[in-house]
């Protein structure tokens, strides 16, 4: 008895508490009702700001009501109870209407699972909350917008309701003369659009006049929430977004430029925020037009004058755009470059020299752009290529760090690969130079070493005979012999290493284009029984790959012609252990491909597998000639080859066949069948 004494004591403390201490917090107060009238855009400021939200009393209240109804039943409809008597009486205090609104509002999310409550929520809007949106009190009207914003997701089962909602809230949006109402009007508008079809339909007829009361609003109280709201917008009518894109971007390129020349832009972090929004919401709407030809020519010249203030303004924190304005050029450079454009290389590249290591993998699709989209023009001025190979260079001479020195090979293989047979000659030294440079000084990580060694494979598909002498001209400091052998065995020791489809894909036609060289290095000759083990290895990490990418993309079965043979069959892909020698990855090459191995070591041997190395890796999303559906065909470059050397040179043959196990032996039989496949299907023209 006693015990339930004390839990309905308990229950009635928490219901005097939630309705006699949280419920007034949760109320307009004077303190509201002062800053609302002598500086709206400031009690604007005030209710969005999420880092002084936390420290107000109306926050915490919401906070406990809200923790409170979720681990005591009882409380919801003793709240609700509390907040609907409040509602239904015509003579009650227009304050306690808004916290009766506010308390329903905060509570929405567990309403809205709640069966019995969240079929009457419709009533409820329709009898309590539309009044009050034409109420003659701003507050009432406001707080009214952001019920509706809570409940934007609910199933309206009358579509008279959600219509009436809608073109309320558009009202409040439009005609409303205070701008407090007009910003939770515009937070609720695109929360109900967002989540209601319908409602989207209803506001598709006037959507040019709502954006530009959008743009206004953000105009004129610089509010961050609301260029989310801009953005979501852009994306829900991007097919009317054709009609009004350009004056869109003027209008925000207009307030980015006010917000930036400021006076007290470098003291309000506010400001920053702010920018960053305009220029994520001008980005979003180059990609939403991206298939607008003359709309995105037209935006261009408006993202310059925006790129250039950031760019040139000297500005303490410009850096902190980068990012954004590198995106922004990334978008204008992806269909065409225009002059223009080919003049902001020179600039980035001055930026560059600054700030060259914290931006170059924010300036990499942007450089990538430059080498593939218009190569033409890249090799018409050397200077375009001296300038990116500078930036390359630097990135791996002064240590800027893995990621950006990946970066940085990755671009030197993509301009050698995509320049292939356009003259590039001269640069191909300097390349490969600059990664070799950058291998001697010892690298740990296995993705940067291999990134360093495929700008050299690329060098050997490029002009084999090029690539040798240039080896052959180079030599390890204090040491006379030069550096082709030392590049050969790193090659092959690391072929395991190789990851994706592109990398594995160029290691295979490098060792093929290897295996052929009519003037065999020495080195070459002591690795010849690594070889074809090696690329067999590759090939299995291939079939594996084009296995997975059946899964959902089964279009891809003609090219992959993989069968479900050797399921036995495993590939190593541990990246942790990088000192591995020569011996050690030859063994477990064998291994892999069957020989020497025990069937019962199965379990074993399932450590080798590696999920992510069956995926593609990050820099494999800058596309080369090799990665198109019209590039080489990796098994029929191998099978090719082989077969002439076979033809040819009877002796070389046997030396790279004839450590084959007869494991082995079958798994390049199944690479034959497989070219044979791709080489018929190719004939038919599929």
């Amino acid at each position: 008895m006693q015990r339930l004494v004390r839990i309905h004591n308990n229950l009635y403390l928490f219901q005097t508490i939630c309705q006699e201490v949280i419920f007034p917090l949760m109320c307009y107060r004077d303190e509201d009702e002062r800053l609302w009238q002598e500086d709206p855009y400031e009690y604007i400021r005030m209710k969005f700001n999420i880092y002084d939200d936390h420290s107000l009393p109306a926050t915490a209240a919401q906070s406990l009501l809200c923790k409170a109804a979720r681990k005591r039943k009882e409380i919801l409809p003793q709240m609700m109870a509390f907040c609907h008597k409040i509602l239904a009486d015509p003579s009650t205090d227009p304050r306690s209407k808004d916290g009766a609104l506010h308390c329903i509002g905060a509570l929405a999310e567990l309403l809205l699972k709640k069966r019995i409550y969240r079929e009457q929520m419709e009533s409820m809007l329709q009898n309590y909350v539309f009044p009050l949106l034409n109420s003659p009190m701003g507050y009432l009207r406001a707080r009214s917008c952001w019920v509706l914003h809570c409940f934007s997701p609910l199933c309206f089962h009358n579509e008279l309701v959600l219509r009436n909602a809608v073109e309320l809230v558009r009202q409040n949006l439009i005609d409303d003369k205070e701008m407090p109402v007009k910003v939770e009007a515009a937070i609720a508008l695109q929360t109900l659009v967002s989540n209601q079809e319908q409602a989207k339909m209803y506001i598709r007829p006037c959507i040019r006049q709502v954006m530009q009361e959008l743009l206004h609003v953000v105009r004129e109280t610089e509010n961050d929430d609301l260029t989310n709201v801009i953005q979501k917008m852009i994306c829900e009518y991007n097919q009317e977004m054709a009609a009004i894109a350009v004056d869109m971007t003027q209008n925000l390129a207009e307030i980015f430029t006010r917000v930036l020349q400021s006076e007290e832009y470098e003291e309000n972090e506010d400001k920053t925020v702010m920018a960053l929004g305009i220029l994520s919401t001008i980005d979003t709407i180059l990609t939403v037009m991206e298939d607008h030809k003359e709309i995105t020519q037209q935006l261009e010249g408006i993202c310059l004058q925006v790129i250039g203030l950031v760019l040139q303004k000297p500005i303490i924190g410009m850096a902190e755009f980068y990012e954004e304005i590198l995106s922004l050029a990334f978008g204008l450079t992806c269909q065409t470059i225009s002059p223009q454009m080919w003049q902001l290389l020179g600039v980035l590249y001055e930026v560059f020299q600054h700030d060259c290591f914290d931006y170059f993998t924010d300036m990499m699709p942007l450089l990538h752009n430059y080498v593939t989209v218009d190569t033409d023009m890249l090799l018409s001025n050397p200077k375009h290529l001296e300038v990116i190979y500078s930036m390359c260079k630097k990135v791996l001479t002064l240590d800027a760090g893995d990621d950006a020195e990946c970066h940085a090979a990755k671009l030197l293989e993509v301009i050698i690969l995509q320049c292939r047979g356009r003259g590039i000659e001269q640069c191909i030294p300097l390349f490969v130079e600059a990664v070799l440079e950058r291998l001697m000084r010892g690298v740990k990580s296995s993705e940067l070493r291999t990134m360093c060694l495929q700008v050299v494979i690329a060098a050997l598909y490029y002009n084999p005979a090029l690539l040798i002498q240039t080896l052959d001209n180079m030599h390890f400091p204090h040491s006379p012999q030069p550096i082709t052998a030392h590049f050969i065995n790193q090659w092959i020791n690391d072929t395991e290493f190789f990851l994706g489809f592109h990398d594995r894909k160029m290691c295979i036609i490098g060792l093929t284009m290897l295996m052929e060289l009519p003037s065999r290095p020495a080195a070459l000759e002591r690795v010849a029984g690594q070889i074809i083990p090696s690329i067999l290895l590759l090939f299995l990490g291939l079939k594996h790959m084009y296995a997975s990418r059946l899964i959902n993309k089964p279009d891809l079965l003609a090219h992959a012609g993989a069968h479900d043979e050797d399921q036995n069959e495993e590939i190593p892909s541990d990246e942790d252990e990088v000192n591995e020698s020569q011996n050690t990855i030859y063994h477990q090459s064998s291994m892999a491909a069957g020989q020497g191995g025990d069937n019962n070591d199965n379990d074993d041997e399932d450590d080798y597998w590696d999920e992510d190395a069956f995926e593609g890796t990050p820099l494999e999303e800058y596309s080369t000639p090799l990665d198109y559906d019209n590039g080489e065909d990796e098994y029929q470059v191998f099978t090719s080859a082989l077969l002439r050397i076979q033809n040819s040179n009877a002796a070389w043959y046997q030396c790279l066949m004839a450590p084959l196990s007869d494991d082995q032996k079958k798994q390049l039989q199944e690479i034959y069948s497989i070219s044979q496949q791709r080489r018929s299907t190719a004939a038919k023209g599929h």
